[in-house]
């Protein structure tokens, strides 16, 4: 089996939301020879569910990931490059580019173009594979990137990395020695600049979209309750945390 594949797989299993089915599976199997163990199960399951889709929690399991670095601000020294890595797209020759886009790229995007607008001297590195789509995330990036007004001539595409190490180490040598802003995700920064410093690039960080607005600003009441939205948070933050750990292991071995 393909080694990405196998990451992705293992990745899955052990989400938040896996685990919670995991224990609901092993309940109903157990519903009858063991009634005890498979309301012990069911519990748990419940107990987590609620407790990791709750906006208290998913924003102090993320916030640590999200305070690494501060936003991008503008600076004179001149940026040779703005490196947007890749997320995800669906391609459909039926919408615009920006609309094929998953969320996270979408706003990947968006910070690179408001850097690129403070630094129009720099050019743009758009990242990311194909995988079973049409077009890379790359090519689809730079595509919605060309619809807001950026010239084809300032963008460059690297269609092959398939993840955050893959896109480090084929970056790395065409940016040697020079000014890199690096654009992703808040919860994905500190991953992201600790391959590329692997490779000896000291990169610019440039978070994009943070979960977690305002911690401690005012909550209203609804913020204590479960949600969907908080769930997907958990996962990423958990997600993060066990993309880290790995790296540290892989790093000192």
């Amino acid at each position: 089996m393909d080694l990405f594949l196998l990451k992705k797989i293992i990745g899955f299993l052990i989400m938040p939301l896996s685990l919670i089915s995991l224990l609901l599976i092993i309940a109903l199997i157990l519903f009858y020879k063991k009634p005890s163990l498979s309301f012990k199960c069911l519990l748990t399951a419940s107990f987590l569910l609620i407790l990791l889709s709750t906006g208290y929690v998913s924003d102090r399991v993320m916030q640590p990931l999200e305070n690494n670095f501060a936003s991008y601000q503008y600076t004179e020294k001149p940026i040779d490059y703005i490196v947007i890595l890749g997320c995800g797209n669906t391609s459909n020759p039926d919408l615009p580019a920006t609309s094929q886009l998953f969320p996270c790229s979408l706003q990947r995007l968006v910070e690179g173009l408001r850097i690129f607008k403070l630094h129009p001297e720099a050019q743009l590195i758009t990242s990311g594979a194909a995988f079973d789509d049409n077009d890379s995330n790359a090519t689809n990036v730079k595509k919605a990137a060309m619809l807001l007004g950026v010239p084809e001539s300032k963008i460059i595409v690297e269609s092959f990395p398939k993840d955050t190490e893959e896109e480090a180490e084929l970056i790395a040598p065409r940016v040697q020695g020079k000014n890199v802003v690096l654009v992703t995700n808040a919860d994905h920064m500190l991953r992201a600049v600790n391959y590329f410093k692997q490779h000896g690039i000291d990169v610019i960080p440039a978070p994009a979209s943070n979960w977690v607005k305002n911690i401690d600003g005012y909550k209203n009441w609804s913020y204590y309750l479960p949600k969907s939205h908080n769930l997907t948070q958990t996962t990423n933050a958990w997600y993060e945390s066990i993309g880290l750990l790995v790296q540290w292991l892989k790093s000192d071995s």
